[in-house]
């Protein structure tokens, strides 16, 4: 159902799959990228003011916010104002030729132009719809979603920052992300579902499901047990070493998981016998002795810099790693052969952007448009969905 001009069909595994996305901000163009980069053909739309992330600096690059660029590669642009009755119509041509719709407006908010999950089936059956909010279409549809909202409520600041410090957020918005996986996922069901039945069908995410199933140990703490975690700075509350410890310069991070590591880590700390001691012999034992484990590690660990002991303890099979700035970890991946930036785009246009994360060994992922200007490809668009098929 793909559109004019768009990217040529026979790349990537959703080649041919037309998704109308009405997301702003961070989880749904998420979404649609990862979509995008798997060869879908996605038609972002916008309102007159654009997505609000082009807004959103700094930092920048040539002008435009490295926060948009980020998320809106392999997609075309068109502005839609639904409250103008031929915009409202040329989005509803446009869902109804849709394979997927996307959206993260309020709940309730579509319908008020049509465009609802029960409004877009009535003329497209075979649609798989998917929308995300911040808590959902109950009883919790008049709370804004925001990430930081739903990393307060969700109890993950509860959980960071150190124990006597106060509460803090986790670097990123981890929970958009996370929804937006989670949006990728539930789509790629959807559609595997109508290629067998022929129906579509509404796929639901919100942030605060998507931020406790992320919570994972923590959650599984409370719902099985009772137990409600706390804020332990970079210590696990479940296995030691598993957290920084510092060495001749740097903290290094020490992630032992099991007693065979903890063995091959006594054994390239040249302490063997520690392996053996009752104390630290089984992983409960570790942790529930880990302030007399800490010094005793530390000591050792004193004895090179953390880049040292990363190649020495890795070589021998412990897991460990440096602390570093992002530049530091893309560095990393490039050392490991990952080739973490791929450029989209040519000439003035090109932009770096940071690759998809699934290798396909069959259908690679594609980078075929650069993040689009507001509107780029409105006038192809609207001439095609007011041309007919």
């Amino acid at each position: 159902m793909a559109g004019p001009a768009a990217p040529e069909p026979g790349g990537g595994p959703l080649a041919g799959v037309l998704v109308a996305d009405f997301s702003r901000i961070l989880a749904g163009p998420y979404a649609t990228m990862l979509l995008a980069d798997m060869g879908a053909d996605v038609v972002k739309v916008e309102g007159p003011a654009g997505d609000d992330t082009r807004t959103w600096t700094p930092p920048e690059r040539d002008g435009e916010s490295t926060y948009y660029l980020g998320v809106n590669r392999g997609k075309r642009s068109i502005v839609l104002d639904l409250r103008d009755d031929a915009d409202r119509t040329a989005a509803r041509e446009l869902v109804r030729r849709a394979d997927v719709v996307v959206e993260n407006l309020r709940p309730g908010g579509m319908a008020r132009f049509g465009l609802d999950f029960d409004g877009v089936r009535e003329t497209n059956p075979g649609v798989v719809y998917a929308s995300i909010s911040g808590f959902g279409s109950g009883d919790g549809a008049h709370v804004p979603g925001y990430d930081l909202m739903v990393q307060a409520m969700s109890g993950l600041m509860s959980l960071t920052g150190d124990p006597d410090g106060p509460p803090f957020r986790a670097g990123i918005s981890v929970f958009d992300v996370m929804a937006g996986n989670h949006a990728t996922i539930g789509i790629l069901a959807a559609l595997r579902h109508r290629d067998r039945t022929g129906e579509g069908q509404h796929v639901e995410v919100n942030l605060l499901s998507s931020a406790l199933t992320g919570l994972v140990n923590h959650s599984s703490a409370w719902v099985a047990s009772g137990t409600v975690p706390y804020r332990m700075g970079n210590a696990h509350p479940s296995v030691f070493p598993y957290e920084p410890l510092p060495t001749a310069d740097d903290d290094l991070i020490v992630a032992v998981g099991n007693d065979a590591q903890f063995r091959k880590l006594c054994a390239v700390l040249e302490i063997p016998g520690i392996a053996d001691d009752p104390r630290f012999a089984r992983n409960a034992d570790r942790t529930a002795n880990r302030e007399q484990l800490r010094p005793i590690l530390v000591e050792r660990l004193a004895t090179k810099r953390a880049v040292e002991w990363f190649d020495v303890l890795t070589g021998a099979g412990v897991p460990a790693g440096p602390i570093q700035t992002i530049d530091g970890g893309f560095a990393m991946a490039e050392r490991f052969g990952l080739e973490p930036v791929v450029t989209v785009g040519e000439g003035p246009r090109a932009v770096p952007t940071t690759r998809h994360p699934v290798r396909f060994s069959t259908t690679p992922a594609v980078y075929r448009l650069p993040p689009p200007e507001l509107d780029e490809h409105g006038a192809d668009l609207r001439k095609w969905l007011t041309d007919g098929e």
